[in-house]
């Protein structure tokens, strides 16, 4: 394949006569074949008022551009990259080049591409790229994925700051579980809807396409970016543990990381890059940084009103549930995800009010045997899932062990016989599970 007539291209953006809609133009070309053509669209709640200087706005619609394309980008992997209407300068491109590459890490590795060289963002010597200064009003916008880290962070906010926002990201659909939960939360929410071009889902069907996992966290970074600017907030406050910091695997060389996106490496990345090449008066970070997933959990154990209208299982993302459904349909029960929220929370809570959350004691599971062991790291890996570190996993099973209500059931059983044996200090390795680490990337404001 030649590589002048193989290309993706960021062609251009647009926003409406309305200032609410703004669509995203992307071309990939195919040899001996017509370009594909994609679309995003991104709705907004209330349109982008005149006040705001024109040259931010191009500026957040070109990061937001290159950053969306990636969904398109990834279908072929084209290594000729063009950007048709602005240009970047070298710093932005090396920029581009590790949200691309790192954030497709997990991508990378189950499609078996050899990613080495494989980036390469087009910069211009001429370009110059200005950070905007624009005051914004000092309140904050809140992250909301329906899970316990996003909720724990809103609960923690609202006992010390008052004016937060519950931030929402819709894509292609309404989330039923995520209104259930503003509906309880009791701050007022923005959501900006996100569509996907339809042609994504065929072309992912052509012969030789690609499909796979994007960094959907680096995604909702810069729509916080653009909401924040666009509607007052100095912050946008994310729910990204410590835990997300720890890899997967290592391939060709670079350690693959489900949760790259999440880690400190991409907030810092992302604060550096916003502040020298955007505006310095907003500001990205994650509150709950120094925490483990076992301490997250343990706080958010003390929230009971949310037990029966939470869940961490992404499959309520996927497939259609309606509020009102029954405990069963906000756990799949059978995910990394699930298994591991299970054993993170049968470390504080009662077994009865375990099962009434999950719909039933996934520790009796006998299919969930191997995932529980890639969970405690005597297994093959572990899980490309948002789950926290083997050391978080054993030190919550060692913690249920102790209540010695699932002793009898299997995979209990299991940690009894293959892994507690070779835990040297238990007591230890709790401390050392929840206690607090690096919070540097944090305000003073709000440590």
């Amino acid at each position: 394949m030649e590589e002048q007539d193989n290309y993706f291209e960021f062609s251009s953006y647009e926003l409406s006569y309305d200032r609410q809609i703004i669509k995203f133009h992307y071309k990939l070309g195919i040899k001996d074949k017509e370009p594909l053509e994609f679309i995003e669209t991104i709705t907004l709640p209330v349109p982008i008022a005149d006040s705001i200087p024109k040259v931010l706005i191009n500026s957040l619609l070109q990061n937001l551009h290159l950053m969306l394309g990636i969904s398109y980008w990834k279908i072929f992997c084209q290594k000729n990259i063009r950007i048709s209407s602005y240009s970047l300068t070298k710093e932005q491109a090396e920029f581009w080049n590790t949200v691309y590459t790192k954030g497709l890490g997990e991508f990378f590795y189950r499609n078996e591409i050899n990613f080495k060289g494989l980036v390469n963002f087009p910069y211009s010597e001429n370009a110059n790229a200005v950070s905007i200064n624009f005051e914004r009003q000092n309140r904050s916008l809140v992250g909301l994925g329906g899970g316990k880290d996003s909720l724990v962070t809103i609960e923690l906010l609202k006992e010390k700051y008052k004016r937060i926002t519950a931030f929402i990201l819709e894509t292609q659909r309404p989330y039923p579980l995520i209104q259930g939960l503003i509906n309880n939360i009791g701050i007022d929410s923005l959501t900006i809807k996100r569509q996907l071009d339809p042609q994504l889902f065929e072309a992912n069907k052509m012969g030789g396409a690609y499909n796979g996992h994007v960094p959907i966290s680096a995604i909702y970074a810069f729509v916080g970016l653009l909401a924040a600017v666009v509607y007052d907030y100095r912050y946008v406050i994310v729910s990204n543990e410590k835990s997300a910091n720890i890899g997967n695997v290592e391939y060709f060389g670079q350690i693959i990381n489900h949760q790259w996106s999440k880690s400190e490496e991409f907030e810092r990345l992302f604060q550096n890059y916003t502040k020298q090449f955007v505006t310095p008066n907003v500001y990205y970070f994650s509150l709950i940084r120094p925490l483990s997933e076992m301490k997250v959990t343990e706080i958010f154990s003390k929230y009971d009103k949310y037990f029966k209208i939470f869940s961490s299982c992404n499959n309520n993302f996927r497939v259609g549930i309606t509020l009102g459904l029954s405990v069963h349909q906000k756990w799949c029960g059978s995910c990394p995800k699930c298994a591991f929220v299970f054993s993170m929370m049968a470390a504080f809570l009662p077994k009865t009010k375990l099962v009434e959350i999950f719909g039933r004691n996934l520790f009796a599971d006998q299919s969930l045997m191997n995932m529980y062991k890639d969970l405690l790291g005597i297994g093959d890996i572990k899980p490309f899932e948002c789950v926290g570190t083997f050391e978080e996993s054993k030190a919550a099973f060692y913690k249920a062990y102790l209540n010695k209500e699932y002793e009898k059931d299997a995979v209990m059983q299991m940690f009894e016989k293959e892994v507690l044996p070779n835990i040297n200090n238990p007591d230890e390795l709790i401390k050392k599970v929840l206690s607090t680490g690096n919070s540097s990337m944090i305000p003073e404001e709000f440590k």
